[in-house]
């Protein structure tokens, strides 16, 4: 049965500060490395290929989180988010801005994480950079309000992601490496995809053609495929390298972005959760079952992991 060719793990914490949901792995603690091993193991024996995904929420995360101190963030400005806490969905705070020497601490952090991914043995790296987590806070140029070198003008505000990905690069080598970005993420007022923020993520892009990633994962927007061509052409101007589509695809719609020769492959997400035999049912021309979201991140197999594969009874 065909599989996943790459799979990209959940953003998966760098350090105690950059819990920010219920439910997620880390991956900077001995026994935290030691079970992802386990899986790792588990999908090279399988013939599989996998990525930790690097992750930190900053300032969207809650003191509940944090033993009941305040989060981070790029300035002390509330992204005016919600943080799923243990008791439930909770409104972000004003945060605590990043001294110098917490921010050289997180970039530290990055890179312990990145050493932990070596030893459990993944494949590479992909840095989550997309929705409201902090490096996006940082691209932000409303919640980043620095006046150092991390802010002041979009080329500073780059800066943070830069130097984490210079970081890790250090530890892997930069072609096992990748970054996944979402520039036209839009939620309240902080997060609003303007032009602005879309020239800014332009010029990231073409200063990211610099990296040699191994590809960047690039999320779109919801709509038409006719938008969807727009939103990767205008990705594909500015990067050369390879790119990887994300958000929503079906597999028509992947195959049409894919004939349009603007992106080099097309990754799926919650359709694999239901679906542990994605590919053979592409293959085969099987339904797709549907996935039960209230059971994602409930901390057990239940509705999250123990979807059944595609039988011929199915279609009885």
């Amino acid at each position: 049965m065909l599989g996943a060719g790459l799979i990209v793990t959940e953003g998966t914490w760098v350090s105690p500060d950059a819990i920010g949901f219920i439910n997620v792995p880390g991956i900077y603690a001995d026994a935290q490395t030691a079970g992802w091993a386990k899986v790792t193991e588990a999908v090279h024996a399988a013939g599989g290929r996998i990525v930790s995904q690097l992750g930190h929420v900053g300032a969207t995360s809650h003191p509940d989180h944090l033993d009941g101190r305040l989060p981070m963030g790029p300035s002390a400005v509330n992204p005016g988010e919600k943080s799923f806490t243990p008791t439930g969905p909770k409104d972000t705070l004003t945060p605590r801005a990043f001294t110098a020497a917490e921010i050289a601490d997180t970039i530290a952090a990055y890179r312990h994480a990145a050493e932990n991914a070596r030893r459990a043995g993944f494949d590479g790296l992909e840095l989550h950079a997309q929705g409201s987590h902090l490096i996006p806070q940082f691209l932000n140029p409303r919640l980043n309000q620095r006046t150092d070198a991390y802010g002041g003008s979009g080329e500073n505000r780059s800066q943070f992601l830069l130097d984490v990905l210079d970081t890790v690069s250090d530890v892997w080598g930069s072609d096992r490496v990748s970054v996944k970005l979402s520039p036209f993420y839009a939620s309240g007022t902080a997060f609003t995809a303007d032009e602005e923020t879309l020239a800014d993520y332009d010029q990231l892009f073409k200063k990211l053609n610099n990296s040699d990633l191994a590809y960047l994962h690039l999320l779109g927007s919801p709509g038409a495929i006719e938008e969807r061509i727009t939103v990767f052409s205008r990705y594909r101007a500015h990067y050369q390298g390879r790119i990887v589509a994300n958000l929503g695809f079906t597999q028509a719609l992947g195959n049409e972005v894919l004939e349009r020769g603007i992106v080099d492959a097309v990754s799926f997400g919650a359709p694999f959760i239901a679906n542990p035999d994605l590919v053979e049912r592409f293959a085969q021309g099987h339904p797709l079952a549907e996935g039960d979201r209230d059971a994602y991140y409930a901390g057990q197999a239940e509705g999250y992991t123990d979807y059944p594969a595609f039988t011929a009874a199915d279609h009885n």
